[in-house]
């Protein structure tokens, strides 16, 4: 690259870093990083992802589970029903990365301590820092994949802004064969399908790992608290198996599916939150 064109480079990322930010501050809700937000419900649950030996077991659990199933599809287990064609196809892994590989609890902790609602500047800045460690368990499985020849992709919804930043986080915390191809980021919607079609359309996805339904199936976005239980319990017998799922009691689509995905300011979250607990 010439010193030009790299300047050039450098200058569209930093005037696309500049301008999210006005339009995230020019578009901020009650609640956002402009107004002091207490976060204090969320102790607990970062609490809980970063000190209880709990998790962390939860989270070997989690990749024992991929790894036995991915055993058990090469030892022809799970593909007697399979088509010919899709026997032949090759085989991919699809996960998520935020609170699926890496660890982004200290984001949190920082929002918490700091009173700062979830906001993009903050987001983009901890992501530049390349300082997410990986899940326990996810560096041995997806690399065991990788050494069975099995195409590992990660879809996120990270912007695509912060690809760069993303592939030197995975490649500095141990993960192997991390590209621009099999990295993933949201460009223009945030459902995950499309982009798990594209995969599927050139590979046989194996299984699917994240921490959020939405990373599955699209069947289960924006659904109701209630529906969202409907549809998980129609697909009991898939659970541990085609799809896993990592714990997160920080944030997800979970919380949103509670405040019925309304732009609500923090007093009506914290009603909302109250409201929905059930009691004796």
């Amino acid at each position: 690259m010439t010193p030009k064109n790299y300047f050039l480079s450098i200058g569209f990322v930093v005037s696309s870093i500049i301008s999210t930010y006005f339009v995230a501050v020019s578009t901020a809700q009650p609640g956002t990083a402009s107004v002091a937000a207490d976060n204090e419900y969320q102790v607990g649950a970062v609490l809980w992802m970063q000190k209880a030996a709990e998790f962390r077991a939860l989270s070997y659990q989690a990749f024992n589970l991929a790894r036995w199933h991915l055993d058990a599809d090469f030892e022809k287990k799970n593909v007697k029903k399979l088509s010919r064609s899709e026997r032949k196809m090759p085989r991919a892994v699809v996960v998520d990365i935020d609170e699926t590989v890496l660890d982004n609890s200290p984001a949190q902790a920082f929002a918490i301590k700091n009173r700062r609602a979830f906001n993009l500047p903050d987001w983009y800045a901890w992501g530049e820092m390349r300082k997410a460690r990986a899940l326990p368990g996810s560096i041995d499985f997806l690399n065991y994949a990788n050494s069975k020849g099995i195409k590992v992709f990660y879809v996120s919804n990270r912007d695509e802004l912060q690809k760069q930043a993303t592939i030197d986080n995975l490649k500095s915390v141990g993960f192997a064969d991390i590209s621009s191809e099999n990295v993933m980021l949201r460009t223009a919607e945030s459902g995950k399908e499309n982009r798990r079609k594209a995969i599927a359309a050139k590979y046989r996805i194996v299984l699917l790992m994240g921490d959020n339904l939405d990373d599955f199936s699209d069947m289960f976005e924006k659904k109701s608290v209630s529906d969202r239980f409907f549809e998980v319990d129609k697909l009991k017998d898939i659970w541990g198996k085609k799809f896993i799922v990592l714990p997160n009691a920080m944030y997800g689509t979970w919380e949103s599916a509670v405040y019925e995905y309304e732009r609500l300011n923090q007093a009506q979250k914290t009603q909302k939150r109250a409201d929905a607990l059930e009691l004796p």
